[in-house]
């Protein structure tokens, strides 16, 4: 659905819309202000922003909208201070512009807003703004499942849940891996069937959503991390970058990306030999 997604790079909302496309591997980017100053300290480099000439932060949010084809803002209660001025901004640029209020809505409703409106607009980048995480310390969690659930509910409206449902084994067997990425995605591939791992291994990285969709609960169940048994979240989580939540389904994600690897490496071998 989307193919850029773009914000300020701020905590808070923008961040979140940051960690969602690059844990999906959907290109991100946006502008930031001279310095990549943000609340917390220099934006890190892994968010491939893009530096402003001046400090002021009011041209950076109206770059970000000029360079997308529609802003979501999405706050707790009014438009106030910087998400307000987006409003403007994006009003005046006559750019299509939404904002979902949580006190409105809850997370599946707001995504079923914003999945409208992405639709109705034709956007392919979308700029996604709100305020920042000292102003509301839960707006990064709210943000980023509505935009995962944006991308969920475009998986179910695709062919792709029977494509991928069944390529992982059934098994009621909690796997013992080390407690590491790595070390749990050779077990997958071990268990995987030969069909499977030809599917994965030719799989697009920017549909690695699509597996992740539909094997998030066999991989929760088998590898036991709702009760991160082998500190496997927890020690992703002291690795996080500073102010990120990072959950169980993260964790999945960063899984199957090794697994992808995994594989992928393996069918270039046999090609070779």
């Amino acid at each position: 659905m989307l193919s850029q997604i773009v914000s300020g790079g701020q905590t808070g909302a923008d961040r979140a819309a940051l960690d969602v496309a690059i844990k999906f591997n959907i290109p991100h980017g946006g502008w930031i202000t001279k310095g990549r100053r943000t609340e917390d300290g220099t934006l890190p480099g892994v968010y491939q922003l893009q530096e402003m000439t001046t400090s002021d932060y009011p041209s950076r949010t109206r770059q970000n909208i000029i360079g997308s084809q529609g802003t979501a803002i999405i706050s707790r209660g009014p438009l106030r201070g910087g998400s307000k001025l987006t409003w403007s901004f994006a009003r005046v640029k006559g750019k299509p512009v939404s904002h979902i209020d949580l006190l409105d809505n809850d997370i599946f409703e707001s995504a079923i807003i914003l999945q409208s409106f992405i639709l109705e607009n034709q956007i392919k980048t979308l700029n996604v703004a709100g305020p920042r995480a000292s102003h509301d310390p839960g707006i990064y969690f709210d943000v980023k499942s509505i935009l995962e659930a944006v991308l969920y509910l475009d998986y179910l409206e695709s062919d792709k849940e029977t494509k991928f449902s069944p390529l992982f084994p059934k098994t009621t067997d909690t796997f013992c891996y080390g407690g590491t990425i790595d070390g749990a995605a050779r077990l997958i591939c071990h268990h995987l069937p030969l069909r499977a791992k030809s599917v994965v291994a030719r799989l697009p990285d920017d549909e690695i959503g699509d597996l992740y969709f539909a094997w998030m609960d066999a991989l929760r169940t088998c590898l036991g991390l709702e009760e991160d048994r082998e500190g496997l979240v927890s020690g992703l989580a002291k690795k996080a970058v500073q102010g990120n939540v990072f959950t169980v389904e993260d964790a999945i994600m960063e899984i199957l990306k090794s697994v992808k690897k995994q594989l992928t490496a393996t069918c270039r071998l046999r090609i070779v030999q």
